[in-house]
């Protein structure tokens, strides 16, 4: 591929440098006998480790300064980390050969006028009917059920115990449990098993543990024990000037006024998701008219970036990535593989949109870019160093802007 370089290097007066600071780093640590820690002669050290116990430390400086050496000679601007053999190596010299992937040619097609059509943000009387009854579910009252039968969206407060293989389940048991039937918590056949009892009732669940389980359970029939303590149900408030006061509208004073408002608040969050499908396939669609050859190494970068991501998403969640792979059943390769297709999308459009800031000569001033890094930090509560830290330089900055600039450039012209 054209934007594939290689580049050898050799070092020699240099290397003689790496492994002389590799030498002075060690020799703090090294234990000879007759002499002090610290104070061992390079020529006694050799002699005793060799050479080549310095070799693995001052590759890696070497690799620095060569690296260093070709960015500056050649001008290249690599897009992604080179990958780096050690063709050569010993005493006197190391040879080192770079792989450098720089960013592949783009050839901008058609982006505008392609035809795409915008939907138009329609609400009907359903809509707001329904929006108003998921508020009253909202604030519905939760009371107990001195008479009758579990029934969907009752909380059952349970006492349970799971077997399998005719052994109790570890971790498969509780006590005073409040389980909302509908909401899917429990593994298919649980909550559906419990509708219909009354308090007090026991009843023996024979189910069997989903396809995507954990591994040492998935498949495996499962006996649970349930009984029921206590059932729960909601109760919906009237659609009243009380129910009003309690959502906190301060602006609606009836009925009518919620559903206009409510109207209003679902036509503006249409709008926002119309927006945005039309958007998408704007880049998509121009994004096939873009001629570019992306190189895997491209993408396995993209999809570090985005595993990276999922992982941080996951640890908010509380969940560790190596749990996930060990409740889902996957591995990181299947991960990585089911990732590719969305990171090939992510790096055409982001050439996409980057061919289009060039087409249109977007460019900001210097003041633009400070005024805008001022109005982010603003906005994040952290001051500019503290933004342009983050961010890594103001440039990060300015090509964020030329970004937004140029994908609504598209918008309009379609």
């Amino acid at each position: 591929m054209k934007n594939v370089i290689e580049k050898e290097v050799k070092l020699e007066k240099e290397w003689l440098e790496c492994l002389d600071k590799t030498f002075k780093k060690k020799v703090k640590d090294a234990k000879v006998d007759g002499f002090r820690k610290g104070s061992v002669p390079k020529d006694i050290y050799l002699k005793k480790f060799g050479i080549e116990s310095l070799y693995s430390d001052a590759c890696n400086d070497a690799i620095q300064i060569a690296y260093r050496e070709i960015l500056e000679k050649d001008k290249i601007v690599p897009i992604i980390e080179p990958t780096v053999d050690i063709t050569g190596i010993s005493d006197t010299n190391i040879i080192l050969k770079f792989t450098i992937i720089t960013h592949p040619e783009v050839t901008l097609g058609e982006y505008k006028n392609l035809g795409i059509k915008k939907d138009k943000a329609t609400v009907s009387d359903k809509e707001v009917d329904d929006e108003i009854n998921h508020l009253r579910e909202h604030l519905a009252d939760i009371v107990v059920k001195e008479n009758g039968e579990v029934c969907e969206k009752d909380t059952a407060v349970i006492s349970f115990k799971g077997y399998v293989d005719g052994k109790e389940l570890e971790g498969g048991s509780g006590e005073n449990f409040p389980l909302e039937i509908g909401s899917h918590s429990f593994i298919p056949g649980f909550e559906e098993g419990l509708i219909g009892l009354k308090t007090g009732e026991t009843k023996t669940l024979n189910l069997k543990f989903p396809e995507n389980y954990v591994a040492d359970l998935k498949n495996k029939d499962v006996k649970f024990e349930v009984t029921i303590n206590e059932i729960k149900t909601r109760v919906l408030p009237e659609v009243d000037e009380d129910f009003i006061k309690d959502l906190g509208y301060d602006d609606v004073k009836n009925i009518d006024e919620l559903k206009k408002k409510i109207k209003d608040d679902l036509k503006h969050e249409k709008e926002h998701q119309i927006e945005d499908k039309f958007l998408d396939e704007c880049l998509e669609k121009a994004a096939n008219n873009l001629k570019v050859e992306v190189n895997p190494e491209i993408i396995t970068e993209e999809v570090h970036r985005m595993i990276d991501e999922y992982s941080r998403t996951l640890m908010q969640q509380g969940l560790d990535i190596n749990k996930y792979y060990e409740i889902t059943g996957t591995t990181e390769e299947q991960l990585h593989k089911q990732m590719e297709p969305e990171a090939l999308k992510r790096v055409k459009y982001r050439y996409l949109i980057e061919a289009i800031a060039d087409a249109e000569k977007i460019d900001f001033t210097k003041k633009e870019v400070d005024a805008k890094a001022e109005e982010m930090a603003k906005e994040y509560g952290i001051t500019v160093d503290e933004l342009l830290k983050a961010f890594g330089s103001i440039d990060i900055v300015k090509y964020d802007m030329k970004m937004r600039k140029a994908m609504e450039i598209l918008r309009e012209n379609n």
